[in-house]
């Protein structure tokens, strides 16, 4: 009996990912679902590669964030819509409205602080690890009472999928 284990025929990781990914456009899926806002205390931080094909967001955030940005979907967002492939959503970034479109597959984490839940992807077509960045600062009025939550750095119901290879 070897530790060796044989290069998989089928794509085991990829097909998880993508199963993973998909849950993320069932939620916004359910928030249009129910008018466009957000029940209770939930909020998104979703995370994705600003140069991913088909990620399409305003020139002076590209700059901004060249490798990688999260935004807050919160309390001020508009016209969200969810496709197969992508999701968009408009958002106030210093009190200027932009669309963004982002493509699931550049997404590479997603982030509920209000239930604790989180998931975290492999980046599509790169194996660097991001470069840190600033929060994207999109503007989010604040409820009153209501503080503002940081994700869990304790990893606390995060679920990350990494599948080793074979080199």
């Amino acid at each position: 009996m070897t530790d060796d284990v044989p290069d998989s025929m089928i794509p085991y990781d990829e097909i998880v990912q993508e199963a993973l990914r998909a849950v993320v456009g069932r939620v916004l899926g359910q928030v249009i679902a129910s008018g466009g806002t957000l029940p209770g205390a939930h909020h998104f931080y979703i995370t994705f590669k600003t140069g991913a094909p088909g990620v399409s967001i305003p020139a002076h955030l590209r700059e901004r964030f060249p490798d990688e940005m999260t935004i807050v979907i919160q309390n001020k967002f508009w016209e969200l819509s969810v496709e197969e492939t992508q999701f968009s959503v408009g958002l106030s970034f210093n009190q200027v409205p932009a669309k963004l479109v982002i493509p699931f597959a550049a997404i590479t984490a997603f982030v509920d602080p209000a239930v604790d839940f989180g998931l975290q992807f492999q980046a599509v077509g790169t194996q660097m690890d991001p470069e840190p960045h600033d929060d994207a600062e999109n503007d989010s009025a604040e409820r009153e009472g209501t503080p503002r939550v940081s994700p869990p750095d304790d990893g606390s119901n995060v679920v990350s999928v990494d599948f080793g290879r074979k080199k």
